[in-house]
């Protein structure tokens, strides 16, 4: 397969008005994408690099290190295979019409396996790329590590990792092991976003 380009920082060259603004990152022919809520919630406000500079981003790496995403359990470059971070607002307080970079970021890098990060970013993705949607629907705590099939997608919801409690950790490396032996590829669908 040909790449789609060998950039790992903001792979596409977009450039929002957001100032400053914290781009994706990592391997941009990834089937695995993580999406955080911005650079508040989960780091990235001094390196420019989704999921660096905070306790939930050392979390979160250590994750993708475990699973071998991540060639160290932690950097703030780190050096990724087959994983895309990238935050649904690229900094923190964007008007909901920047949610736009987002969208465009997530259908360029066309993932098999969507792993939204907390509440927010769950709540965006299950309304906009599955059936599911509500309040109750969106609790990244209570799905943590589950599976959740979307138009074109598999989503994998994460708890926010600032609240990870014993065996979190363990069963998102789980499951990501369990989805890496599986055919996870025939999941995919045409990203397409209805409505």
């Amino acid at each position: 397969m040909r790449r789609v380009t060998d950039r790992v920082s903001n792979p596409f060259g977009m450039r929002a008005p957001a100032d400053p603004a914290v781009y994706g990152y990592g391997d941009a022919n990834a089937d695995f994408h993580v999406i955080g809520a911005d650079a508040d919630a989960h780091g990235g406000a001094e390196t420019g690099v989704p999921f660096t500079d905070s306790p939930a981003g050392e979390r979160i790496q250590s994750v993708l290190h475990a699973v071998g995403f991540a060639a160290e359990p932690y950097s703030d470059a780190p050096r990724l295979r087959n994983c895309y971070l990238s935050y649904l607002h690229l900094s923190p307080g964007d008007p909901a019409d920047l949610e736009r970079y987002f969208d465009a970021e997530l259908r360029a890098i066309n993932a098999h396996i969507l792993l939204p990060v907390g509440d927010d970013a769950l709540a965006y993705v299950l309304s906009e790329f599955t059936t599911e949607a509500g309040p109750s629907a969106a609790e990244a705590a209570r799905r943590h590590a589950s599976e959740v099939r979307g138009r074109g997608f598999l989503v994998v919801p994460v708890g926010d990792p600032d609240g990870w409690g014993a065996g979190d950790e363990s069963a998102l490396i789980g499951r990501l092991r369990a989805l890496l032996k599986s055919d996870y590829r025939q999941t995919k669908g045409v990203a397409t976003r209805v409505g």
